[in-house]
């Protein structure tokens, strides 16, 4: 199939809206059957799922010895979740942004990258570095499944399925279909990388990123046409932190690798200028303007990562 990258992309991209809309009416079904508020499913189940792609290239990554490229994918798609996929459902229409029912998630997304950065300084990435780096990421699950059981609400009659099996099915389904989605637009988009002659980074950075944050796109957007708003940006924060902590420190237990820090610190630098347009300036709304500086911040980033291919 990589010698038809095209056609594999718009494979993927097909693949990727049904499996969205699977997704979505699971995640919703089954935050309705546990009694959690969706955003907090969103965060946490979506975060999950949407971000399986980055585990695949995660692994794949650090045995063929490239870690570059699985670093690069997970930061390039902390920038591609917020500026190009929160900025195009912005300008779709405007986002409720409820600061004080995600106030964790929004600092973690953060700080975060700026611990990865900090441990990234010296241009190593150590096995022992990325396992604090999971034990941080299991330390905010608990905090999540705490928060969550504090948070059930009472029983309802109504818009509540009797079993969770079916939205549970539902989570499934879509969740496969949008891993397949983004392995298949990972294989086309760096194959047309390769032919190209870009470096691993650029690559994770650009088109792989773009590639697996395809199941963040297709939730986000499906999320904004179907009035379930708080699934998208739930799942784009918590996606953010799962791909700094998990891809990144699976990455590093697989096979230990070296950077570039000055590199890093570009792709981390506009993920946290993106995550920071996510403060309401006025009311609770994220509009469309917000949506259209988000989409120059994602602009300006890709510009930023094509000097480093400047010999």
């Amino acid at each position: 199939m990589t010698d038809a990258p095209w056609l594999v992309l718009l494979g993927g991209l097909v693949l990727a809206f049904v499996g969205g809309e699977l997704f979505l009416r699971g995640v919703v079904g089954f935050a309705a059957w546990l009694r959690i508020p969706k955003a907090l499913a969103a965060a946490t189940l979506g975060a999950f799922a949407t971000s399986s792609p980055e585990v695949s290239v995660a692994v794949n990554a650090g045995l063929a010895g490239e870690g570059a490229v699985a670093l690069g994918d997970a930061l390039g798609s902390n920038i591609v979740n917020v500026g190009l996929v929160l900025g195009l459902v912005l300008c779709i229409g405007p986002l409720p942004f409820q600061m004080k029912e995600q106030r964790r998630e929004f600092i973690l997304a953060l700080l975060v990258p700026l611990v990865v950065l900090g441990i990234l300084a010296d241009g190593v990435y150590s096995r022992w570095e990325a396992t604090v780096s999971l034990a941080v990421f299991a330390f905010w699950l608990t905090l999540v499944a705490r928060h969550a059981w504090r948070e059930r609400s009472a029983p309802e009659t109504q818009h509540v399925p009797r079993s969770g099996w079916i939205p549970l099915a539902l989570s499934l389904a879509g969740a496969g279909l949008l891993a397949l989605a983004g392995k298949f637009i990972v294989m086309g988009g760096t194959g047309l990388g390769q032919l190209f002659g870009l470096d691993p980074f650029f690559i994770g950075v650009t088109i792989v990123a773009l590639g697996t944050s395809t199941p963040e796109l297709a939730t986000a957007v499906i999320s904004k046409l179907r009035g379930h708003d708080e699934v998208g940006v739930g799942t784009i924060l918590g996606s953010n932190i799962f791909n700094c902590l998990f891809i990144v420190g699976l990455t590093g237990v697989v096979a230990p690798f070296e950077v570039q820090p000055q590199d890093v610190a570009v792709s981390i630098g506009f993920g946290v200028a993106t995550v920071l347009c996510l403060i309401p300036l006025r009311g609770q709304d994220l509009g469309r303007h917000r949506g259209l500086l988000l989409l120059a911040l994602y602009a300006a980033s890709i510009f930023a990562a094509s000097l480093t291919q400047v010999k």
